[in-house]
């Protein structure tokens, strides 16, 4: 989507003009060179692609059967789907082992120094701490794979047994890691459980898989996991990730408190070391990973050795170039199959992890001391995963700093970014501008960013567009889930498309299946759609004691595993997948009409006004209705055109600026081409962000409707006419 222009015919001369005259003197030989070599080279299809445009074009997938509903695989893969990153590596602890005796003395995970924590009291009296962060300081790989050892050991020494769970409940951090791997070689099953889920449903996880041990930080011991010992009886040792302090009074008796790094020791005490371990086999449990729990209570994924290997491998093959110059940013929690696949694919390929958190992530973020440096600028990564949400943010963000630019400098910006816009259409690279405007927007993730992943929920196109264009570098935007070890769909990086996931990796292959009552088909016109299945080695073992939702996963005729995603989606003639809806978003109003709740969000949040949105409808009325989140400064500036003032809160409540925001919300519904029925006809403003902390939204920022629906109880009542 281009930036309006309103700009005076005589400066875009002038910019066209120095721009074609630069790339006519500096750019235009090397690209002719460039072109003339491409003339020879045949890619796997044995077809020329000449450029990056025709490289888009040519197909990711097709239906070997040639049937509409499939299964789909990646063109690379139609004869055999690939299942491993090395022939003979199928474990975890080998795929490691691997990496420490190639990469030895290469830096693997790495931690900032906290130099200095102050707290410091904002303008409404509350006070928030902020830090001063250090140098990145490194573990290599050979430090990593001893330390892991030695933890492994340890924790065999303490009564951990082979083939019983172990939990983990921590922050990313280049610990989880190390615990992970100690465990991968040992033969613990891994129990990952999110740090932000509240008390209940960390005492079901931990009841469930039968803990004795867990890991943990200082921090959630004593504000989290303290309060529901008493409830979690089988618990006996609890290993605290942080060196101080170095004993634990006050626990329940049977409950032993150690620090990791004692573990260690007695794991590197040779009656201990010696100690023979029976490595993992491939169909062994590496990982129970309990689900966000955004539709209910979580439930535990069981996933092998050879699940993750096989999501790993397709993995790798969309990320061209993966080797050990690359810098991977660790900040998405490792509890999510997203952030853990990125970070153990980036180690099998020797590529150092720096950790970092949302809120120490830029120079700008809300721990960072003014005039310090976040972590993207200290360790200027070259890959990065990262949820919508957080990419959404980072647009609003930047679009309000152009707002505020100089008449000259916007129009610069504006003139930049739609002459890129174009050529990135085109399959051409605008070294000029990216030098000259976006060198500075770039510089917010560290000024080296040149793969981007997206994955966790649908990304808007206006969003994806301008990370194509602002941080010079393709965003490789994916679809998969916990039941399929996050793998299903990678769009290739040159595939500058929007709203499209890509094709099937090559590790699966994807089938439609008719939803009749939702109205989707195999045999649809243009294009077919209808539910995702997703097969293949990566397809996980099932769901953790909870046989009842078993039952999203088959096995077919020749052995092979599926999972039934839920997810609504349609082929492109090209190969490639776009999500379009999902049964259980989908809701029939009292006229019959069927609304899907997440397209009516995804067109609704790409408004400035609008930092989060929850639609909500109910089957017995005849209207969509809306809970949201304003962008606060964008919400000041529209009250202010009214002269209307107040607190945040005070605006939030007013029925006047309810009217204000719902006119500016139809306004944009109707511009994004949504139905009249689609389009929320009352709305509640909130004046506190949704947060994972808050328990209205997951760790990776998706909505949990039914805690939205109850905290919004009295509202959903007054707008639906019962109050």
């Amino acid at each position: 989507m281009k930036l309006k222009e309103d700009l005076s015919p005589v400066l875009l001369l002038l910019f066209h003009l120095t721009v074609w005259i630069y790339s006519f003197l500096s750019f235009l030989p090397s690209v002719l060179l460039s072109w003339m070599s491409t003339l020879d080279d045949d890619d796997d299809d044995g077809v020329r692609y000449g450029s990056e445009e025709d490289r888009a074009k040519r197909m990711k997938a097709c239906s070997e059967p040639g049937c509409p509903e499939g299964p789909y695989r990646a063109v690379r893969a139609t004869k055999k789907l690939e299942a491993t990153l090395r022939p003979g590596v199928q474990t975890l602890d080998k795929m490691f082992e691997f990496a420490a005796r190639r990469f030895p003395h290469r830096h693997c995970l790495g931690t900032r120094e906290v130099i200095s924590e102050e707290d410091e009291r904002q303008g409404n009296g509350k006070l928030f701490k902020k830090v001063i962060l250090g140098e990145y300081r490194w573990l290599s790989y050979q430090d990593v794979f001893s330390a892991a050892s030695q933890l492994g050991s340890g924790l065999a020494s303490l009564g951990q047994r082979q083939k019983n769970n172990i939990a983990i409940f921590c922050e990313t951090r280049a610990e989880w890691i190390v615990a992970a791997q100690a465990c991968f070689m040992h033969n613990f099953p891994v129990v990952t459980l999110y740090s932000t889920l509240g008390g209940p449903a960390i005492a079901h996880g931990l009841n469930e898989t039968q803990v004795t041990h867990i890991f943990t930080s200082k921090e959630l011991l004593e504000t989290r996991l303290k309060a529901i010992l008493i409830e979690v009886p089988r618990l006996q040792h609890i290993i605290v990730v942080d060196d101080s302090p170095s004993s634990w009074p006050g626990y329940p008796r049977g409950i032993s408190v150690h620090n990791m790094a004692a573990v260690q020791e007695l794991g590197a005490r040779p009656e201990n070391a010696s100690r023979d371990r029976n490595p993992p086999l491939a169909s062994d449990i590496a990982v129970i990973m309990y689900t966000s729990g955004s539709t209910g209570i979580p439930k535990g994924v069981m996933i092998s050795h050879s699940n993750i290997i096989a999501g790993l491998t397709g993995m790798a093959e969309r990320i061209p170039n993966l080797n050990e110059e690359d810098t991977y940013i660790g900040y998405l929690p490792l509890a999510h199959v997203l952030e853990l696949s990125a970070e153990l694919v980036g180690m099998a390929h020797g590529c150092r992890i720096g950790y970092s958190s949302p809120q120490t992530l830029s120079d700008q973020s809300s721990k960072i001391k003014k005039g310090s440096k976040g972590d993207t600028s200290v360790l200027q990564p070259t890959l990065m995963a990262a949820v919508p949400e957080i990419m959404d943010r980072i647009y609003k963000n930047v679009m309000l700093k152009v707002e505020e630019m100089s008449c000259v400098q916007r129009t610069l910006f504006i003139l930049a970014y739609n002459y890129k816009l174009e050529q990135l259409s085109r399959g051409n690279s605008t070294p000029l501008c990216d030098k000259l405007v976006f060198r500075k927007v770039r510089s917010l993730l560290g000024g080296r960013i040149r793969v981007l992943l997206s994955g966790g929920a649908p990304l808007s196109a206006v969003t994806q567009r301008f990370m194509n264009v602002c941080f010079c570098c393709p965003v490789g935007q994916g679809y998969g889930l916990t039941e399929t070890c996050g793998a299903g769909t990678i769009s290739e990086l040159w595939d500058y498309s929007t709203g499209r996931v890509g094709g099937p990796l090559v590790c699966c292959e994807m089938k439609l299946k008719d939803w009749v009552e939702g109205g989707y088909r195999s045999t649809d016109k243009p294009n077919p759609r209808g539910e995702i299945l997703v097969g293949g080695p990566n397809v996980t073992m099932g769901y953790y004691k909870n046989g009842s939702k078993n039952e999203d996963f088959f096995v077919d005729e020749s052995g092979q595993r599926w999972f039934c995603t839920g997810d609504i989606g349609e082929f492109h003639q090209d190969g490639c997948l776009k999500i379009i809806d999902r049964k259980k978003d989908l809701v029939k109003l009292q006229a019959g009409e069927y609304v899907s709740l997440g397209k009516v969000e995804a067109m609704l949040k790409n408004c400035p006004l609008v930092d989060n949105i929850c639609a909500y409808a109910n089957s017995d009325e005849t209207y969509v209705i809306g809970f949201v989140v304003p962008n606060q400064k964008q919400l000041l500036t529209l009250v202010d055109q009214y002269g209307i003032r107040g607190s945040c809160e005070d605006l939030c409540s007013s029925e006047a600026v309810e009217e204000l925001v719902l006119k500016t919300l139809t306004e944009a519904a109707l511009e994004a081409q949504l139905e009249r029925f689609e389009i929320p006809r009352k709305i509640c403003l909130s004046p506190e962000p949704w947060t994972p902390e808050a328990g209205l939204v997951t760790d990776a920022f998706k909505l949990k409707r039914q805690e939205l629906k109850t905290h919004y109880q009295d509202d959903i009542e007054r707008m639906y006419g019962g109050k």
